[in-house]
């Protein structure tokens, strides 16, 4: 399986992106290689730990950096490097532990207040909490607690209790200035050296040449426009398409799979964007769920506590939109809050488009309508109608970066206090996501009512034959399935408003 000129002639073969100011260019790298492996067994930079190997515990967290949306300054965001494939730093600049401080004596505030603060004690964690904090560093400046917890959620410590950890994201704030002078400030408009030379080196790196690396027999496919993708995805229907590879990285890491082609949507222009036009928000599926997250919660604030337990900051900044709802998994916490906001896939194969409900787009588990050579291309997400109640409740074991045992989702409108419209849905209760027909069909046209409520409950059970596995029993589902929809009346009734989490975040 040779990578030819005359099968892919406009490919170039180098991978480039920038370590410690210098350009790194490989060639003939595995697609299968991590970049905590690469970091670890061929640099030798043994300060990015593995932990968990499936981006849970934070131990390897790096930082990314790239030009952000406007062309002009830099962006930076944590990564776990265990299920970060080497051939997605394209492009990028990588940052380690070990870049924010060459001789190890001018630390970087991160690390001074981390030491001032007791925040460390078998430090197996430390490195990998010092990179969140200096993501946090350069992208915050004057962070709230609640900005605090959000921004160390993906990482784990067994020692400390996290109380010094967080004192230390204080504290990072009053040290000695940031020596690079690389503060990234939305509306800033002096832009220090560092950042200048930063942005001309990753700016150098750019190119409209795609990328295909091959190595030990497989090969990696980096498009640059929907076009290219397409046509790779037609040419390799059987390949797998990588997004965030919060999932696919997870293949390799655990399951110990190869996957022989990758085709990668992270550099392709038209699935790269996300905007708001004729009455719906146009997402495209290799958009970031940070990226994506910001933009919902705008128009839907009540969606806000569904997204920021979904996963970690990490794997938001990575794992899209489009790839949790192509992976089909029936306990994707996106999905039901999706369905009753009415939202629609534009699926794609060559130069051909049709659109599809979200909720007809799940046939079994892990089994969708995409047909062969097809990928979805954008998400359509309807925004807010009048006098509608969007809400969605989450239950898991962890407040934080957990999976869910239930996930519902709400959609109400009264008239007279009668329902004259409602959507129901919920992941993990069946073997899709999918919507509760029976329990709709109990409220529509009912008064806003407990009895009627009550009675809808019941229904439920005509909706979901739940199953019993590590996360929760099948009764356990039945009852929490029920308590969320009474929940979602007692709070648009005004019987109780308070939050599952009230302090902090």
């Amino acid at each position: 399986m040779s990578v030819s000129k005359k099968e892919h002639p406009a490919y170039r073969t180098s991978l480039r992106f920038i370590l410690d100011g210098e350009t790194v260019e490989l060639n003939g790298v595995d697609p299968n290689r991590t970049v905590l492996q690469f970091l670890r067994e061929d640099l030798g930079r043994t300060g990015t730990k593995e932990g968990c190997a499936e981006g849970d515990c934070g131990a390897c967290t790096v930082v990314l950096a790239d030009i952000d949306e406007s062309g002009k300054r830099l962006r930076a965001r944590a990564v776990n490097s265990c299920i970060q494939f080497l051939p997605t730093l394209d492009g990028k600049e990588l940052l380690t532990v070990e870049s924010l401080s060459a001789d190890g004596n001018d630390l970087h505030p991160a690390q001074e207040a981390m030491i001032d603060c007791h925040g460390s004690q078998c430090g197996f964690c430390t490195p990998g909490f010092v990179m969140s904090l200096f993501a946090l560093y350069k992208s915050n400046a004057s962070p709230t607690r609640k900005e605090v917890d959000e921004a160390l959620a993906g990482n784990l410590c067994r020692c400390t209790g996290y109380s010094p950890i967080v004192d230390a994201a204080r504290e990072m704030y009053s040290a000695a200035p940031d020596r690079d002078n690389w503060l990234l400030q939305p509306g800033e408009a002096n832009i220090g050296a560092d950042e200048q030379e930063r942005i001309a080196k990753l700016n150098a790196l750019s190119t409209d040449e795609p990328l295909c690396i091959e190595g030990h027999g497989r090969k990696f496919f980096s498009p640059k426009n929907i076009g290219q993708f397409a046509k790779l995805v037609t040419q390799y229907p059987a390949a797998t398409i990588l997004a965030g590879g919060t999932d696919v990285g997870l293949w390799v890491t655990k399951q110990h799979k190869n996957p022989e082609i990758f085709i990668y949507s992270g550099n392709v222009s038209g699935l790269t964007d996300l905007e708001v036009r004729d009455g719906y928000m146009d997402i495209g599926a290799a958009v970031s769920l940070t990226d994506v997250m910001a933009m919902v919660v705008e128009h839907y604030p009540s969606l806000e506590e569904l997204f920021v337990r979904f996963a970690s900051p990490p794997i938001r900044n990575v794992g899209t939109l489009g790839g949790n709802v192509a992976n089909g998994s029936p306990i994707g916490d996106t999905m039901p809050a999706l369905m009753v906001l009415a939202t629609e896939l534009v699926l794609r194969a060559g130069n051909e488009t049709r659109l599809i409900a979200l909720e007809d787009f799940y046939l079994a588990y892990q089994q969708t309508a995409l047909l062969p050579g097809e990928f979805i291309e954008r998400i359509r997400i309807p925004l807010p109608a009048d006098s509608v109640l969007i809400q969605s409740y989450k239950v898991s074991k962890r407040f934080d970066q957990d999976i869910s045992a239930v996930c519902g989702a709400y959609r109400l409108r009264l008239e007279h206090g009668k329902v004259a419209e409602v959507r129901i849905a919920y992941g993990g209760m069946a073997e899709i996501p999918a919507r509760a027909l029976q329990c709709e069909q109990a409220l529509l046209g009912q008064q806003w009512t407990e009895d009627s409520i009550n009675r809808a409950a019941q229904a439920l059970d005509k909706d979901f034959s739940p199953i019993t596995d590590m996360r929760s029993t099948s009764e356990y589902r039945s009852q929490v399935c029920r308590n969320l929809l009474k929940r979602f009346y007692l709070e648009t009734s005004g019987s109780a408003a308070v939050r599952v989490y009230s302090y902090g975040r």
